[in-house]
């Protein structure tokens, strides 16, 4: 009867550890949210602009980002989070000049890529 209480109360304080092991794996995960901003042109033969003048804009404006990538004709801007890209993304607005599509892309959103563009593109129909 003692072994088998020993074995129960083993038995409940490994499931206790494991839960919140998996509560605090989870709580992580959640947090590692990574965004990417995608600036491309709004007309043919528009050139976008260069890594140095955004890294200037967003850093005058205090924001943190992990890096910048010309790919074909987009400009890609890795954020460690969605706050961080939706922040940088009003700035690049006031700041860029008009002509350019910024869209943000969450790593982790469900759905296809061509929606989540859709719904962060909003300012520029009409």
């Amino acid at each position: 009867m003692a072994l088998k209480r020993i074995f129960l109360r083993s038995l409940s304080v490994t499931l206790i550890a494991a839960a919140v092991a998996l509560s605090a794996l989870l709580f992580l995960a959640m947090q590692k949210q990574e965004s990417t901003l995608e600036i491309r042109a709004a007309s043919q033969g528009a050139v976008i602009p260069d890594g140095f003048s955004v890294w200037h804009h967003l850093d005058a404006n205090g924001i943190r980002f992990k890096s910048i990538t010309p790919q074909k004709d987009t400009l890609l801007i890795k954020f460690d989070s969605s706050d961080q890209s939706a922040a940088a993304r009003e700035v690049l607005y006031r700041t860029l000049p008009r002509g350019f599509i910024i869209a943000q892309q969450d790593e982790d959103a469900p759905g296809p890529g061509w929606l989540n563009r859709l719904r962060h593109d909003f300012r520029q129909l009409g």
